[in-house]
């Protein structure tokens, strides 16, 4: 990202699973600039790291239900939530428009990426990823019932 980015890189979004690949991106990105805005992301309807009770959603790979022992809230500067609802809607928005074939991680990493460089404005740079294929959602209601 830094490379891609040539250094330009205002903030980085990720949702939150074993914790494990956000802080690695973050050490990485902060060796850089610690000034960099990293953005955890978690369902909203189980937001335990945001100090909610767990709840069941559908946002696969994420939102364990409890907070993942790698877990280190100094490494990320802000938690957002996302609904199971914003998450499918992004996720059959980027099959449809952008012929990005992804899960309902992928979907919660870009709604909140989006909020993200709203508030940052036009001339921020705001990375995330696409972490998981949709391929493995083709007999799930993300893509059966649209």
């Amino acid at each position: 990202m830094w490379e891609q980015t040539a250094g330009h890189l205002d903030a980085f979004v990720h949702t939150v699973s074993t914790a494990h690949s956000i802080h690695g991106v973050t050490r990485a990105l902060w060796r850089h600039n610690e000034k960099i805005r990293v953005v955890a992301v978690e369902p909203d309807e189980s937001a335990v790291l945001s100090g909610r009770p767990s709840g069941s959603h559908r946002i696969e790979g994420i939102g364990i239900g409890f907070i993942p022992p790698l877990w280190n809230p100094k490494l990320v500067n802000e938690i957002q939530t996302v609904s199971t609802q914003e998450a499918m809607a992004m996720a059959r928005r980027l099959a449809s428009e952008e012929g990005i074939f992804a899960g309902t991680s992928s979907g919660a990493n870009v709604v909140a990426a989006i909020r993200v460089a709203g508030q940052l404005g036009a001339s921020a740079t705001v990375a995330t990823l696409i972490v998981d294929s949709g391929l493995r959602y083709l007999s799930t209601d993300l893509y059966t019932h649209q």
